[in-house]
């Protein structure tokens, strides 16, 4: 009883101080918040690119330059969290116990994702009367999308997997094979006990430093996003947008309601409310959207997971092991484009064609992760299934695929914080009581996470 009290009062203590932290978020100006500052940014962007294209279109290495610096520390930062996480569990069962049950959620949403995408795209025939001649279609604006798709092969994904270095992953930025090496390391040295602690040691130590440098690169995040948004507007406008409007409308209407009832679901399954979950990841689904690179938020929106009470081997398994196997948003652009192309060339295809095509999917949606134009290389390796439908014609989509980018790459990172939310709660590896008073307070900056919005937050409390 003793204990049970004692337990009590710590909750009703941590209560407390998450609730005056609260309070004194609050009293921040409403300008001072990220979400706001990219919404504002990626408003005068859209402004800018609309008016001044000419200006508009050159600023895109700005947004570029953003998403490099921060790719930069997203395979360490994956790296030393598998690796610490690992060897502080112990026991390798735990580990193969939550790598089993995130492939099995990853597969089972991703062939959801595609057969809602299927069939949206059947009844929803968008793309019909375009009446397009495959004919008068370059094959050389898509030669380098089908160049690697026709390299790209079931064997060869699986061989990626394995390095040829060990630092070769971290040269190049590949997501798998950081988490090969990641995960025998912190296998080995959870074998290796106590003499492996001051590696582990160093890592734990080596991560916080990391972290570090995402808050700082973070400052310039609303200007990336608003240079992002300038470049896109610039460089298609919105003639563009409207020639295709349809097919772009349908893909953002069938991935939102992808995330508010199949996601949602899944969360209320497990005692959590979707709309909390977006509300405290809104800045990082906001600026992805802007940026259109999930990436890029992965390491803040693992450390705002492990503040929920995630505990760090089930984030640092299952949010990197999402961006190869749980493309949620890339599975319901690809099986749309699919139909709408074949809607377009006025190809009918058989129930036998379109079930080859969600097999095949099923692959290549993973195959073609982390591969520059990953959608268009997706597309390109399904298409030779359906030979009627020319590769060519993807073509037909060059002009609106960097405005379907953005939704796909917002669904991609929220069905892989919903994914470590799902799994972490069905090895239960989640903090409930925690996850209950963050969603109820809202994200609020502590020491760890403060620094990158207010650099002078310490000498402010002191004064």
């Amino acid at each position: 009883m003793t204990a049970t009290f004692a337990e009590s009062e710590n909750n009703n203590v941590a209560m407390t101080k998450a609730l005056a932290a609260k309070k004194a978020a609050e009293k921040r100006p409403f300008y001072r918040k990220l979400y706001v500052q990219v919404l504002i940014a990626v408003a005068l962007g859209a402004a800018l690119g609309h008016y001044y294209p000419s200006f508009a279109v050159p600023l895109k290495p700005y947004g570029d330059a953003f998403i490099r610096a921060i790719k930069v520390v997203v395979a360490p930062i994956i790296f030393t969290t598998i690796v610490v996480g690992i060897a502080k569990m112990g026991d390798i069962r735990k580990v193969a116990n939550v790598g089993l049950k995130a492939l099995i959620y990853f597969e089972v949403a991703s062939t959801i994702a595609l057969i809602i995408g299927m069939v949206v795209g059947n009844v929803w025939k968008v793309g019909q009367g375009i009446n397009a001649d495959p004919s008068s279609f370059d094959p050389s604006t898509v030669a380098a999308y089908a160049k690697v798709a026709h390299n790209l092969t079931l064997t060869d994904f699986f061989m990626s997997i394995i390095p040829k270095s060990f630092l070769d992953p971290f040269v190049h930025g590949d997501i798998l094979p950081v988490l090969f090496i990641a995960i025998l390391l912190g296998v080995a040295l959870s074998f290796a006990g106590e003499r492996g602690k001051p590696i582990v040691s160093f890592l734990d130590s080596a991560s916080v430093a990391l972290f570090g440098m995402v808050r700082i690169i973070m400052y310039f995040a609303p200007i990336a996003a608003g240079c992002a948004m300038a470049f896109t507007i610039g460089k298609y406008g919105s003639k563009t947008l409207v020639n295709l409007g349809e097919l772009v409308v349908s893909i953002y209407i069938v991935s939102i309601l992808f995330v508010a009832i199949v996601l949602g679901g899944f969360l209320k399954l497990c005692g959590f409310n979707i709309f909390r979950v977006l509300s405290y990841f809104k800045d990082e689904i906001l600026f992805v959207f802007a940026a259109t690179s999930a990436e890029t938020m992965m390491p803040r929106s693992m450390q705002k997971l492990e503040k929920l009470g995630v505990s760090r081997e089930v984030v640092g398994l299952v949010m990197p092991g999402g961006f190869s196997f749980n493309m949620d948003g890339t599975a319901i652009y690809m099986t749309m484009s699919v139909l709408f192309l074949a809607h377009a060339f006025n190809v009918e295809l058989t129930i036998w064609h379109q079930l080859a095509v969600l097999f095949v999917m099923l692959f290549t949606s993973k195959g073609a992760a982390g591969v520059t134009g990953g959608g268009f290389v997706a597309l390109a390796a399904t298409l030779p299934v359906v030979n009627a439908v020319p590769v060519a014609g993807l073509a037909l989509l060059l002009g609106v695929d960097r405005f379907m980018a953005e939704i796909r790459a917002a669904t991609n990172l929220t069905s892989n914080i919903i994914a470590t939310l799902v799994v972490g709660r069905w090895v239960g590896a989640i903090d409930m009581d925690v996850a209950k008073a963050e969603f109820a307070t809202g994200f609020v900056e502590t020491d760890e996470t403060r620094a990158w919005e207010n650099p002078h937050a310490e000498m402010q409390a002191a004064e």
